[in-house]
This record gives C-alpha cells, structure tokens and sequence, in this order.
C-alpha cells in the first residue's frame, strides 16, 4: 500500500513538473528554428540552427546590453548587500523596543507594492532636480530591495551566528566595525549569497522601472532591448528571435546560480525559516 501511494506520488509529481517545463521546452525549441520557420511549436527540434540566435545577437546589441544591465545589477546588489547588513545586524543584537520597531519598520515595506507609489516616487525625484539616466533605476532597485533583504539577514544573524564569538574579540579588543567587518559578515555568507541571487535576478529582469527612467536605446538593459523584437499589426512578431533573445538574456544568471545554489539554499533555509 505505502509503495503504490509513492507511486501515485512519483507519477504526479513528474506529470506536474512536465506541465511546468512544457512551455520552457517549446520556446527552446522555436530558438534553433530559422527565423522563417513558423510551422507547428510542437513539433519539437524539427530544426537546429543558430540563425534566430545571431538575429538576436545582432538586432538587441547584445554586449552593449549586457554591459548596462551588469552595471545595473552589480551596482544595486553591492550596496543593498552592505547597507542591510549593516542595518540587521544592530537589530538582531539589541533586544528592546527601538529594534523590534526597526524590525517591523523595514518588514512594512514587503507590504506595498512599489508599483502603486510610483507616480510620487517620480515627482519626488523630480522635484530633488535629479536626472534621469541608465544610473536612475538604482535608487528604486536599492530601496524595494531594503525589507526583503534586512529580513534575511535579521533572521541569519539572529539564528546562526553567536554572540560568543564577539565577544572573543571584544575581550581582544576589537572595535564594533572590525567586529563586524571581520568576524560577523565573513559568518553571513549563506544569507549573503541568498540576497545576491533573489535581488539580482530581480533587478536584472526588472522592465518596470527601466521603461520609466532610461529613454535612450544605448542605456538599456536586457530586458528594455528585448522591446525591439514586439511587432505589430504591419510587422508580426519574429516569435524564435524573441525565444532566443530571451535565453540569451537568461544565460548569465544560469551559469552565475550554477556556482552559487549550494550557498543560496543554506541561508534561504536557516536565514528565513529560523529568524
């Protein structure tokens, strides 16, 4: 009974996660088609060839593109990294009412969506005379990354790094930045790699805030260059260019969580589950 029960389960199980890659599958498929080749998506590689790929290499100015949204996403990750962690770690050692309202504070911005304040958002910006650029984004990617990520860290710290340890240094005589710096953040590094991967594949994928603050072709990320792939009425869309563009655009953050994943689920699962 308990063997035909994981049976059911196995089949179910497999059934669900072949429904979930289908799409995946089929949009690879279409890639390695010629750009012509419109026939049946379900007729499966009935084709390989590079052609959409170097249509979409070419079309979006790949590298250029690439460059920008490294920029974007390397700039943001790295300040969010060393702002909330440093804003955590305070919160999660002292035990009193300024802290746990600190706590609450940066856990109430996972409560409104970013979207429904962006009208007065960018009147604020405008109205602080500060210009809009490839380097804009930033200040929204930095801010809606704020909560989410000083809830990691809290959590980590408070779990799994001890006090003992500190305290060894302090007895030694190091100060509260070359404690922190060199004893509490090398510890963070499960939780560190958490917030790199889920804020940067965020930013890296954002088309909201981009749309928004860059407005020349030459400043745009992946994601805004993709736009030039959209057809309409008079020029359908090239659906296995914009399937390859679409891997192009994936392929850095594949090959980036390939080396990361064993760190990201060690403080995906202690950072959050315990704090």
């Amino acid at each position: 009974m308990k063997l035909a029960k994981q049976s059911v389960t196995h089949v179910l199980v497999s059934a669900l996660l072949i429904i979930n890659l289908l799409p995946l599958i089929i949009a690879l498929s279409s890639s390695f088609r010629s750009i012509k080749n419109m026939t049946n998506p379900l007729l499966l590689f009935n084709e390989f060839t590079l052609e959409s790929y170097k249509a979409a290499f070419t079309k979006m100015h790949f590298m250029q593109a690439l460059t920008n949204s490294l920029v974007l996403t390397a700039t943001s990750v790295i300040i969010v990294v060393i702002f909330t962690a440093m804003a955590a770690y305070p919160v999660a050692r002292m035990n009193n009412r300024i802290s746990k309202f600190l706590y609450i504070f940066f856990l109430s911005g996972l409560v409104i969506p970013s979207q429904m304040v962006i009208i007065p958002i960018v009147q604020t910006i405008q109205g602080l005379h500060i210009p809009s650029s490839q380097y804009t984004p930033i200040l929204m990617f930095i801010t809606c990354s704020i909560p989410f990520s000083s809830f990691l860290y809290t959590g980590f710290i408070k779990s799994s790094v001890p006090v003992e340890v500190e305290e060894s240094a302090l007895i030694d005589g190091a100060g509260l930045l070359r404690r922190f710096w060199q004893i509490v953040f090398p510890l963070l590094l499960p939780v560190t790699v958490s917030v790199i991967i889920t804020q940067g594949v965020w930013i890296w994928n954002d088309y909201f805030f981009n749309m928004i603050f860059i407005s020349k072709a030459a400043q745009s990320p992946l994601p805004l260059a993709m736009l030039g792939f959209m057809g309409d009425q008079t020029n359908p869309t090239a659906w296995n260019v914009l399937f390859a563009a679409c891997f192009l655009c994936a392929l850095p953050l594949l090959v980036i969580f390939a080396f990361l994943q064993k760190f990201f689920i060690g403080g995906m699962t202690v950072g959050a589950v315990k704090g």
